[in-house]
């Protein structure tokens, strides 16, 4: 009987010892969050641009190349910066008569939170024979980017509503303002549609 009550005590003894011990963990151990917050200082955490599909280069020019999902990251940025976006192809006369003033805004006003983006629509077959050897000896220092996605139907209207496909076409926008053009620019004319979005 003495023995019973011993083993009963010892029970109740090592059951009350385990429930007391696992609150007191459980009240003194801290709670984890959830997620934890990323902490950036006077900046703001800017999404990084998309895996291109593929990456076509030579001894000194590396272009990537994007479907158009990939490519809307260049097309939906929110910071201060201008983003002139500029369509345009190497067989295309008028598109490459343009790129030197593209060049000059992307020289002149860096300093300005101004950035141009040169989006080759140029065919994969010509990528390696024409595109890699142009913007070498024309010694663009623009970004460049290909997009390759064949259903530019699709596309096209995502771009802009009124994009009839024909290019040269140009996207300048901000996190204000977005404007769509579908047509050749001088420099000047170039500078002045750049100056709105000031």
């Amino acid at each position: 009987m003495i023995l019973k009550r011993i083993s009963l005590f010892v029970v109740l003894f090592i059951i009350t010892l385990l429930f007391s011990c696992k609150k007191e963990v459980s009240n003194d151990a801290p709670k984890e969050p959830e997620t934890v917050p990323e902490i950036v200082e006077d900046t703001i955490a800017v999404p990084k641009p998309p895996k291109p599909l593929k990456v076509y280069s030579n001894d000194t020019v590396s272009v990537p190349a994007y479907d158009y999902a990939g490519l809307e990251y260049y097309l939906r940025q929110k910071n201060d910066t201008t983003y002139v976006v500029n369509f345009w192809a190497t067989w295309c006369v008028p598109c490459v008569a343009e790129l030197p003033n593209f060049e000059k805004i992307n020289t002149n006003y860096k300093k300005n939170k101004i950035k141009v983006i040169l989006v080759s629509l140029d065919m994969a077959k010509m990528i390696e024979p024409k595109l890699l050897p142009f913007i070498k000896e024309k010694q663009i220092k623009s970004q460049v980017v290909l997009l390759r996605d064949p259903d530019a139907d699709a596309w096209i209207p995502k771009v802009d509503s009124t994009w009839s496909g024909a290019i040269p076409a140009t996207v300048i926008y901000n996190s204000e303002m977005r404007k769509f053009y579908e047509r050749s620019f001088t420099y000047d004319e170039l500078e002045k549609e750049i100056s709105n979005f000031k």
